[in-house]
């Protein structure tokens, strides 16, 4: 699960379908993704935090927790 990026996406506005618009996904992958049960791509990571978070830090972000 991606406690930060969910957190920073609450804090923001950002929502799951926004993400799934800019990865060109279901909706359900993106969450899928989101609650750590399928892998985000090195390419849709780069993606979120290029459109979204430009000033967070990757390792921030991206940390995934195991809860």
């Amino acid at each position: 699960m991606y406690n930060n990026l969910k957190a920073e996406m609450a804090r923001t506005g950002i929502t799951g379908n926004d993400i799934a618009k800019l990865l060109e996904i279901s909706l359900n992958t993106t969450y899928a993704k989101l609650n750590g049960k399928t892998d985000f791509y090195n390419n849709e990571t780069f993606s979120i935090k290029e459109k979204f978070f430009p000033e967070l830090e990757f390792e921030y972000l991206f940390k995934k927790d195991e809860n």
